[in-house]
């Protein structure tokens, strides 16, 4: 029987039970995709990350939803270097996660803030007619007045109210395959733009707090409102807070962390 060691970490807060929870397994040998996967499923978190302990190497980084290995993710990557922190190498303020689809992903502590530089990927602007009208419907009966394509189909909206009322019927948008992200500028003194991140397709209706989307929101905030440093807000339930900075192609991500449980999945 194997046992494997694992930490459920709260991402982007300070509070537990706030913020997006990812699991975190430390590896020190290679599990198959299959099992990882099982995994994944038996956890049922938004996210679950894997991080293969290698000799002279940096730690090889991999995240899998309930249903798929995804090829990008925030909170997990803040949640995996929190526990790298602190439960493999506490005297080292910077490490650098490689990773599948994504190359290099280096994280720094300061005090209780972790970075993490991703690549941004602001995508292309779209025809807001391409949007399936479904998709559209079953978001809001307000429609959006921008739309940009990455990996994720993002939607900007006009006020944040709409944001913040959006109940969307996650049983018609389980067939739209893409990654929904809705966002809009905020009223709020204490940040630029809120947002929500919608994944029927992927056995969880909303992601909590989603680092990857903003890799497509920031460079369109930055241009939008003329900063480099923003603050943002994604208003789901749990809600979570993340400090960005825009640098070239890449964007500083940083956010808190809190650990609320560790325990051991014999296998």
């Amino acid at each position: 029987m194997n046992k494997l060691k694992f930490w459920q970490v709260d991402a982007f807060t300070n509070v537990a039970f706030k913020g997006n929870p990812a699991a975190v397994f430390i590896l020190e040998e290679e599990l198959n995709d299959h099992l990882m996967q099982k995994i994944a499923e038996e956890m049922n978190l938004s996210e679950t990350a894997f991080i293969l302990l290698r000799p002279n190497q940096n730690p090889y980084l991999r995240w899998f939803t309930p249903m798929f290995e995804i090829d990008l993710c925030g909170h997990a990557t803040l949640a995996s270097a929190h526990v790298y922190f602190s439960q493999i190498i506490q005297s080292i303020d910077q490490v650098t996660f490689d990773t599948k689809f994504a190359g290099p992903l280096k994280v720094d502590r300061n005090n209780n803030y972790l970075t993490m530089n991703f690549p941004s990927r602001p995508g292309k602007e779209i025809d807001l007619l391409s949007v399936p009208d479904y998709v559209m419907k079953n978001l809001s009966d307000i429609p959006p007045i921008y739309a940009r394509k990455s990996r994720d189909l993002m939607l900007v909206y006009k006020n944040e109210e709409t944001i913040l009322n959006m109940n969307p019927n996650f049983n018609e948008l389980m067939n739209y395959d893409d990654f929904i992200i809705v966002t809009a500028k905020s009223k709020s003194i204490n940040y630029d733009f809120i947002s929500r991140f919608f994944c029927a397709s992927d056995g969880i209706s909303e992601d909590p707090v989603t680092g990857s989307a903003h890799c497509t929101l920031t460079p369109y905030w930055a241009l939008e409102l003329n900063k480099k440093h923003l603050k943002a807000f994604q208003a789901s339930k749990r809600g979570g807070y993340l400090d960005l900075e825009i640098i070239n192609d890449r964007i500083n991500i940083s956010g808190e962390t809190v650990t609320i449980l560790d325990g051991t999945m014999r296998i």
